[in-house]
């Protein structure tokens, strides 16, 4: 038999949800079921956290200890691009398979790679824009009207300038 849980251990759990909504709590049950917590709770607790990206994919961590879970929205760099494109909110069971056409200012995609440079394994701020700029290429959006490779080329040629 497994040792017994002992409730003081702070206990991180990651799980990836859709903002704004009350997930599948039968997804949740195998992860806090032992923790001793309420899946139903906890989905609601994910659901309040998240509003801020309503109908966006995103990554949640649930720091739990002494059976209280606290919810904190992790940022990434797919979520921070799709929010920074400002589109109006979808209803995931309607609209399926939505292309990000929108485009993107380089002072957002710098903004979004300053919130998650923590994270990077780029030398320099330069390589998380570039990161963050293929992130865009797959979102499929564009920045300041053009490829994010160009802007990338462009980066990668000195014409632009990364500093930080």
């Amino acid at each position: 038999m497994p040792p017994k849980f002992d409730p003081s251990v702070v206990v991180e759990v990651t799980v990836r949800v859709v903002g704004g909504e009350v997930g599948n709590v039968s997804a949740l049950a195998p992860k806090v079921g032992p923790l001793g917590l309420s899946p139903k709770k906890i989905a609601d607790d994910i659901a309040k956290a998240t509003s801020s990206v309503k109908g966006i994919k995103c990554t949640v961590k649930l720091i739990v200890q002494n059976r209280q879970a606290k919810v904190e929205l992790v940022p990434t760099a797919a979520t921070l691009v799709i929010k920074a494109l400002a589109e109006p909110e979808r209803d995931r069971k309607k609209v399926k398979n939505v292309k990000h056409s929108g485009s993107v200012k380089l002072s957002d995609v710098i903004n979004v790679a300053k919130q998650v440079r923590y994270k990077s394994m780029a030398k320099d701020m330069a390589g998380t824009v570039k990161e963050v700029l293929g992130t865009c290429m797959s979102v499929g959006c564009r920045v300041e009207d053009q490829n994010p490779n160009d802007i990338i080329a462009k980066i990668n040629s000195g014409e632009i300038e990364i500093k930080g």
